[in-house]
């Protein structure tokens, strides 16, 4: 059975998401047939790459919100992503570009790190106020989980998988999807948003059923 995740690294359902769906995998009797692999969606793509902003500031301006506002809800964020057993550390937070962190994911999954390289780009984000928009901390990111300095530095030099990136978000639109974390399961069904682990698990069991039901392949 493959489970394709399309999220963002910026994006703090996302990393609620995978949490949860990591714990209904935990308990899915057929995880050992599991393909996970996630996939590139920039939420801000006209983010002007090498700047930053302040989180508040850009959620404010995106719904309207008073600056307080926008720190209220950053606090709400944590305290919610606290009862997932994550520690958020919103207040200083700032945005920017994500296009080279997503094209060092697809690096990473050609070398078999991906969930480790988004799990250490989410957790320097939120949690430790890491940058990850810079050239200098993704690569520094990428070494700690195994990848090679040289290569990484290549590739954010340049443009590959670039095209990847594009392809990613392509699939996303025609699938449907308006927004992230967005779950596929082998093509034929979806879960919007950072549901439950307990939802996610059912829905998990009920694919896997039909699969057996109609004789088609789990993978």
């Amino acid at each position: 059975m493959k489970v394709e995740i399309w999220s963002d690294v910026v994006c703090p359902w996302c990393y609620l998401g995978k949490k949860r769906f990591e714990r209904a995998l935990d308990s899915f009797e057929h995880r050992g047939e599991v393909e996970v692999v996630y996939r590139s969606f920039e939420l801000d793509p006209s983010a002007p790459p090498g700047r930053t902003v302040p989180t508040i500031d850009l959620l404010a301006s995106k719904y309207g919100m008073s600056a307080d506002q926008a720190a209220d809800a950053q606090r709400q964020m944590e305290q919610r992503a606290g009862q997932d057993g994550l520690a958020f550390h919103l207040e200083d937070l700032q945005s920017g570009n994500t296009r080279d962190a997503h094209r060092l994911l697809h690096l990473a999954q050609a070398h078999a790190r991906q969930p480790e390289l988004l799990e250490r780009l989410h957790r320097a984000y939120f949690s430790e106020q890491l940058s990850i928009f810079d050239h200098s901390s993704l690569t520094d990111l990428a070494v700690e989980v195994g990848l090679d300095r040289d290569e990484v530095s290549r590739l954010l030099a340049g443009d590959d998988y670039a095209g990847a990136v594009d392809d990613d978000e392509e699939t996303a639109r025609a699938l449907g999807a308006t927004g992230v974390p967005f779950f596929v399961i082998d093509r034929r069904y979806g879960i919007s948003g950072a549901q439950s682990a307990e939802e996610i698990a059912q829905v998990l069991d009920r694919a896997w059923a039909d699969a057996v039901t109609s004789g088609a392949p789990a993978t």
